[in-house]
């Protein structure tokens, strides 16, 4: 019976993300046309740079102090296992299903890379709300699972844009060839080619000189006059500190050629707005809680962030509706995705949150645990099929993904979350 109880407490949030995506779905169908793809398009830049900013912001800024930081170290490295140990599954699937090559990014980035925001964020919140919850006081556990939830939703903004972006990109078709130019100068500067005789200026560029002359009909005065110009530009260095010299230069090349604008995501910028002002007191004694002198600027905020999670849900209904056009094509391939996501790494998780716990790592709290453990039972991350779009590469593919990891996720996240409450207690 109160394994019963739990089921009904975690079907509950499960039913409400159902009905909101559903309505979500209805919106998008061309009958309505609500949720064309313009206004999906606009809906998804307010939240990426709005809603989703301004929700993580306000609820680490009201939780978040200098002992909890200490407290929640694990989840940034539980994150970090969920994604090494999907990208070692969806390795193996892309390996056993012949994944094409261009899918093969795609493939490893639904592995490794679960929905770490919305659901949590959505589902965790809700759980306290309900009546017989298992976490305690719902003031309290309200609170603490939005903190939660929230931090979780930023660590995975980061991982997700440093890592599975670039999976996508990696495996892209046409991909930017400013890695390539980089790799390929750093080969080709070790050694003199024949425009390089022709021009003894290159020398002046700290270049390491190692030439074979292949054209004999070159005159000796001009070798002569080469060897002299490169025998100035050594200016005393040995050839190893040259080579030193030249792979500090195409490291710092490589250095400027990285857009650091994708790792700093709004929801990361507004997470580390939100850290600072609950760790550092004066902050938090000027904007939070109601005798604040500018307790307003914070309740704006908090209004602006209570946004984000019914818009979020009504686009990932809209999105999905790109699937059902496509389902039935790769079916190995989304079969095996849907088992990783939604059977394997839950039960790895356990094992890992467990054996955590069990050696005193982490501090005991119920809700703590679940959310850890939940990291690993979500779906795939929606941020996927941003990044398809923006690579032109297995748009369609990653929509029957989502529609088929999701449609599953209805029922796994709910039996995985009454297993959790029960295994936590």
């Amino acid at each position: 019976m109160e394994f019963w109880k739990l089921f009904v407490v975690a079907l509950m949030p499960v039913l409400k993300v159902l009905l909101i995506t559903a309505l979500g779905t209805i919106l998008a169908i061309n009958r309505f046309h609500i949720l064309g793809e313009n206004t999906r398009k606009n809906l998804n830049t307010l939240v990426y740079f709005v809603f989703s900013p301004a929700l993580v912001c306000s609820s680490l800024a009201e939780t978040i102090t200098l002992r909890s930081v200490v407290i929640l170290w694990f989840m940034p490295v539980n994150i970090l296992l969920t994604f090494v140990i999907g990208s070692l599954l969806g390795f193996l699937l892309v390996k056993l299903t012949k994944v094409p090559h261009h899918l093969q990014g795609l493939v490893l980035g639904c592995c490794a890379s679960g929905n770490l925001g919305n659901l949590p964020i959505i589902i965790v919140p809700a759980l306290c709300k309900q009546s017989g919850n298992p976490f305690g006081d719902v003031n309290v556990c309200s609170k603490n699972a939005l903190a939660y939830a929230s931090l979780s939703m930023a660590l995975g903004s980061v991982y997700i844009w440093s890592y599975a972006y670039n999976l996508v990109r990696l495996y892209a078709p046409k991909i930017c060839n400013e890695a390539k130019i980089v790799e390929n100068s750093m080969k080709n500067s070790m050694s003199i080619t024949k425009s390089d005789l022709e021009n003894p200026s290159t020398c002046s560029k700290g270049l390491p000189v190692v030439s074979v002359i292949d054209d004999k009909s070159q005159s000796e005065d001009h070798v002569k006059h080469f060897e002299i110009h490169c025998t100035k530009c050594d200016d005393g260095k040995t050839e190893e500190a040259q080579k030193v010299e030249m792979i500090m230069k195409q490291l710092k090349r490589l250095i400027k050629k990285i857009n650091l604008k994708i790792l700093f995501t709004p929801s990361t910028i507004g997470a580390i707005v939100g850290l600072i002002i609950g760790v550092v007191p004066q902050f938090r004694k000027l904007l939070i809680g109601d005798k604040a002198p500018f307790h307003v600027v914070e309740d704006s905020i908090v209004m602006v962030g209570y946004a984000c999670i019914p818009v979020m849900t009504l686009l990932v209904g809209a999105n999905l509706m790109k699937g059902l056009n496509g389902f039935g094509k790769g079916l190995p391939m989304i079969v095996g995705i849907t088992v990783i996501r939604c059977i394997v790494l839950p039960g790895i998780g356990v094992g890992i949150v467990k054996c955590v716990v069990h050696l005193g790592l982490i501090h005991p709290d119920p809700l703590y645990e679940f959310v850890l453990l939940l990291q690993f039972a979500v779906p795939p991350a929606v941020s996927l099929s941003t990044i398809t779009q923006l690579f032109g590469v297995g748009e369609g593919e990653c929509s029957v993904i989502m529609l088929a990891t999701y449609s599953c996720a209805a029922v796994s996240v709910t039996l995985w979350s009454t297993f959790y409450m029960w295994l936590v207690l």
